[in-house]
């Protein structure tokens, strides 16, 4: 067990979590914060908190030796359209790894820094370390249960979210009577959703997934309030996730929203 430990925070309720559960088992966690993606909530559940810019990588490992950190964890979503901004500092040495990539998909970027820092010592651990609490078992987590049309999309999505999340395009689908409505891609979750709405209308299945070799060091599929709080929002029926491959953060309130709105949770 490890007394101090490193996280490269991104955006979401997850890095706090994740720091919180950490410093429960008197765990030291030394937090990096995206300056365009990290809460600044998360300073309360930290013991230091160094803030920096998505493309400035030179600094990261600067702040890592000097702390002397021997493990790190990746929790939370770091966009990385943002690498594509024009308003975005890129350093040289983010350049460098960019430009030896075979392309510039979601793994193959997070997978190039995890290599760099183990090259330099740091362990990357698993992102649910310390979490496993947060994981659901296999079954109909909420008290409304999927009808039949439900169920029947929910195994349709999967199939097809399967694939795509293993193209590394994006890991959600959202379909209705097994038309897909929308795929995930870099802009999001939350966005598909809201744009398989303007077709579907009501009653939308949303299917998050992991990828057939997913990397549980980083990019580890997460909802919360916030995902229901869109649910409701676009009147979906139902969120169909992996079981103990994804996250539920607050998972009283995240279940009790569901309920309050006829919304299924289910874990396949």
């Amino acid at each position: 067990m490890v007394d101090r430990i490193g996280l490269i925070a991104g955006n979401g309720r997850f890095p706090i979590i994740f720091a919180e559960s950490a410093r429960k088992k008197g765990i030291e966690v030394i937090a990096i914060g995206i300056n365009e993606e990290t809460s600044k909530e998360l300073e309360k559940f930290v013991n230091k908190i160094y803030w920096l810019g998505v493309g400035e990588l030179d600094r990261l490992l600067k702040i890592l030796r000097e702390e002397n950190i021997r493990s790190i964890v990746m929790a939370g979503q770091v966009k990385h359209k943002l690498l594509f901004d024009k308003n975005i500092k890129i350093d040289e040495k983010m350049q460098f790894l960019l430009g030896r990539l075979r392309d510039k998909k979601t793994d193959s970027i997070i997978g190039a820094v995890a290599r760099l820092l183990e090259f330099k010592g740091i362990k990357v651990l698993s992102s649910i370390t310390f979490l496993s609490e947060y994981l659901p078992e296999k079954g109909v987590l909420t008290k409304q249960l999927p009808d039949d049309r439900v169920l029947k999309d929910i195994y349709f999505g999967r199939k097809i979210a399967k694939r795509i999340a293993g193209l590394d395009i994006g890991q959600s689908v959202v379909v209705k009577d097994k038309v897909v409505l929308a795929v995930e891609s870099i802009e999001g979750t939350d966005e598909a959703v809201r744009r398989a709405a303007k077709y579907g209308k009501e009653g939308v299945v949303v299917v998050k997934v992991t990828k057939p070799r997913q990397d549980m060091r980083f990019d580890v599929p997460v909802i919360g309030p916030d995902t229901i709080k869109l649910l409701q929002e676009v009147k979906a029926a139902c969120i169909a996730i992996e079981a103990k491959k994804t996250l539920i953060i607050d998972k009283p309130e995240t279940l009790n929203l569901a309920e309050s709105s006829g919304i299924s949770i289910v874990a396949v």
